[in-house]
């Protein structure tokens, strides 16, 4: 076994634990709310900016650092976005306001997407053949299992010590990995392309971030007329419209935008930050529109499910991130039987098997979900479910970026990402709105039903909604009889159920994409480049 052999896998390892660290940030902070909002007395509309802010900049510009990453050097744009996020970091355990640590969390999503893309890209330039298949699989189990270990980390760091731990270990990891990769990790860019896109880069930013942001805050600000005043910083929205249709429209044109931008650029020879003819090929093209679907109900039970847990059958923080450990615990053995198939089934099939295994998982957890659950016959249900998450989203990757050329590598991870985090913030304002709306009119026919005055059905239910759940501990104290916080918690089992439901028939869409993929019958990678490189 040669040094060289040895190192790259070496590398694997800390480009996972990277992947982790972006991943588990995404998700350590939901857990850690109620105490930030108790220690830093943050208004409800800052809440929602420090769990969002970190999504809308990693998703707005996940293309444009794809795009770096090929031209300035993967492994480099690695190594500064991981200074980036453990700065960040530092900064976020240390904020003293709310709104120093809303900006912490800005910075962190610049340096999550500097992380994200420049991680597959380097995988794809280092591994061939089946090593690349098992290399995607860990990439694609670490994923999976880091969406299920963050809320369990950041329960027991929250509980145990203190809310400001939750960006606190970032720290410690980020040296780490930073210097893991700075000596296991090869340099490797495009040397053809001169020159930046700045056009299309700042149309990029415009594009994405219009866009999650509209899928983001749809439900808090109204999809038309608005619902809720928007203000950030000292700017207060002053039109009686939503700020999220103008959002969708300022987007939609920066789309056309970029699309003209691009392709006259590339008729020009001129470099674009999206190289156009790759969407020529098969596996990309429709692999990035398999992943976009996928995603939407890929996430859905972390978005819902640890709200049921503590709102409905009273788990602390601690506890639900132990039941969701069931689905880590998948994720990961995923990854050897992903890696064992490697080079020996089609990878397509492994992601219509994962996508399956990830339906019957979430259909098995709404069927548990009441207000008197047993928490055991969950285990099962969301072990299936990570087993299924495991498989398909590494091989997924693997479909979509197996034909692109190696020069051409942050691009094409940058866009699948890009593809990802779309799907997911879709899937998040659909799943949500499903959860809530349902949740809020089950809840109202059946106080109706138990005969409460209308006055009063109107104020809980608009506190059981508004504060997702949190209200019902509080309903239980206020009414002995125990009627109104039996209603809440029915209501609330019952909305978890739909959106589990709704997930499911996202990912059964997404299982009908895939056969628009065939078989995987990649070109050799000589052909790709040498196409592109007569564009």
């Amino acid at each position: 076994m040669t040094d060289h052999y040895r190192r790259r896998w070496v590398g694997l390892v800390f480009i996972s634990i990277a992947v982790s660290l972006i991943i588990v940030d995404s998700t350590i902070v939901n857990v850690a709310v109620p105490s930030i909002v108790e220690d830093l007395g943050i208004s409800s509309t800052q809440v929602q900016w420090v769990q969002e802010a970190y999504t809308l900049v990693f998703a707005s510009l996940l293309l444009l650092f794809g795009s770096l990453a090929d031209r300035f050097g993967r492994k480099r744009l690695m190594l500064i976005g991981i200074v980036v996020f453990a700065a960040s970091s530092v900064l976020a355990a240390l904020a003293p306001t709310g709104e120093l640590l809303i900006l912490a969390r800005l910075v962190q999503g610049v340096g999550g997407a500097m992380i994200l893309p420049t991680t597959l890209s380097v995988i794809n330039a280092t591994f061939r053949g089946r090593e690349r298949g098992i290399a995607f699989a860990v990439w694609g189990s670490t994923i999976g299992g880091m969406a299920a270990v963050g809320p369990l980390l950041g329960g027991w760091l929250t509980t145990d010590f203190s809310w400001r731990w939750a960006f606190g270990i970032n720290i410690p990891l980020g040296i780490a990995v930073f210097v893991g990769i700075a000596f296991a990790v090869a340099e490797s860019k495009e040397t053809r392309a001169k020159g930046i896109d700045v056009v299309g880069a700042i149309l990029s930013v415009v594009l994405f971030g219009g866009l999650v942001f509209g899928l983001i805050e749809g439900r808090t600000y109204g999809w038309w007329s608005g619902t809720e005043t928007f203000t950030l910083g000292g700017f207060t929205w002053p039109w009686a419209i939503s700020p999220v249709p103008v959002a969708f429209a300022v987007s939609a044109l920066a789309l056309v935008g970029f699309i003209s931008w691009g392709l006259s650029r590339s008729r020009r020879g001129r470099p674009s930050l999206l190289e156009f003819s790759l969407f020529r090929i098969r596996s990309f093209s429709n692999g990035n529109i398999a992943a976009l679907v996928i995603a939407l109900g890929e996430f859905g039970l972390i978005l819902s499910l640890p709200l049921w847990l503590q709102f409905v059958l009273g788990f602390d923080a601690l506890q639900t991130g132990l039941v969701l450990l069931a689905l880590a615990v998948g994720s990961f053995v995923a990854s050897g039987i992903a890696g064992a198939a490697s080079g020996r089934v089609d990878p397509v099939v492994i992601v219509r098997l994962g996508i399956i295994a990830e339906i019957i998982g979430v259909v098995a957890v709404a069927f548990v979900i009441s207000p008197d659950a047993t928490w055991g016959w969950l285990l099962p249900a969301l072990f299936v479910y990570g087993l299924g998450v495991g498989l398909a989203t590494a091989q997924l990757t693997g479909v979509i970026l197996q034909d692109v050329p190696v020069d051409l590598s942050g691009q094409g991870s940058g866009t699948q990402s890009t593809s990802r985090q779309v799907g997911s913030a879709l899937g998040i304002a659909i799943l949500g709105t499903v959860l809530f709306t349902s949740t809020g009119g089950i809840l109202s026919d059946s106080l109706d039903d138990a005969g409460v005055p209308e006055a009063q059905r109107d104020e809980v239910v608009s506190a059981v909604v508004d504060s997702a759940g949190a209200a019902i501990a509080g309903l239980e104290e206020s009414d002995p009889s125990g009627v109104i916080p039996d209603a809440a918690k029915a209501a609330f089992s019952d909305g978890t159920r739909l959106s589990a439901l709704t997930a499911a028939g996202f990912l059964v869409i997404g299982l009908g994409a895939t056969f628009a993929l065939g078989r995987g019958s990649a070109r050799s990678e000589e052909e790709l480049s040498a196409q592109t490189a007569h564009r």
